[in-house]
């Protein structure tokens, strides 16, 4: 079994040529940047979070915030942190995959959701050195611990907040459809495609990249917030 083992990641290495993720700029400056910036803008948008949390609470009570395991760098678990988009408990009452038209999201929620403002308390996780800005976007432990070949080198750099499969699947409810079976679907037609972007971001994480992912995150996240705030699109039924 040792001797399997061994042979495995042997042969990772040789398929996975690419030492980007070993680079100063993945190990040291990425971080001292990510902090940095995500410190002024969390003291900035403390009057948005206010607001967001008001507004969550007056919707469906505390708490205010979701927190769930995920796997992180150097296979690390960490908390996540969201503004909660569901009811409580949500993840006792269904499955990891939010699928279309999904009955545990609640009205706040929905806005939350489509316009990605959720995602702002993943501030704390880059402040905390869990995250990052840019970087795979972090998994469910049930799916980082079947990472094979290849894919284990997705947990060589800090997950993020978007990377080429956010900007991929970003209506990824509206792909993966109805709620009966959101989880099979995901597992069967959208983790494999996940997976391969992620480790083409670790294949490829520098400065340049990062820069790029942002700004292309930046429009589809305006465009499909536009869309759903003035043209009534991304609702479902």
């Amino acid at each position: 079994m040792a001797e399997n083992q061994v042979i495995e990641i042997q042969s990772a290495e040789e398929e996975f040529s690419s030492t980007a993720y070993k680079g100063v700029y993945n190990r040291y400056v990425k971080r001292v940047i990510g902090f940095v910036i995500a410190l002024i803008l969390f003291i900035v948008l403390i009057p948005v979070y206010l607001i967001i949390s008001l507004a969550v609470v007056i919707d469906t009570g505390f708490p205010v915030l979701y927190k769930a395991d995920r796997g992180g760098y150097k296979n690390k678990s960490f908390k996540i942190f969201k503004f909660r988009s569901m009811v409580k408990n949500a993840d006792k009452i269904g499955g990891g995959t939010t699928a279309l038209n999904d009955s545990r999201i609640t009205k706040v929620g929905n806005i939350l959701r489509k316009t990605k403002l959720d995602e702002f308390p993943q501030l704390l996780n880059i402040i905390k050195g869990d995250m990052s800005f840019i970087g795979p976007r972090p998994e469910l432990l049930r799916y980082t611990q079947q990472y094979v070949g290849r894919e284990k080198y997705i947990l060589e750099v800090r997950p993020g907040i978007t990377d080429y499969s956010s900007i991929e699947f970003i209506n990824l409810d509206e792909l993966v459809g109805g709620e009966a079976n959101a989880d099979e679907v995901y597992e069967t037609k959208v983790l494999k495609k996940k997976n391969e972007l992620r480790v083409k971001y670790v294949e490829n994480v520098s400065f340049r990249t990062d820069v790029e992912i942002f700004f292309k995150t930046i429009g589809s996240v305006l465009e499909k917030a536009f869309g759903f705030l003035f043209k009534k699109e991304h609702r479902g039924n």
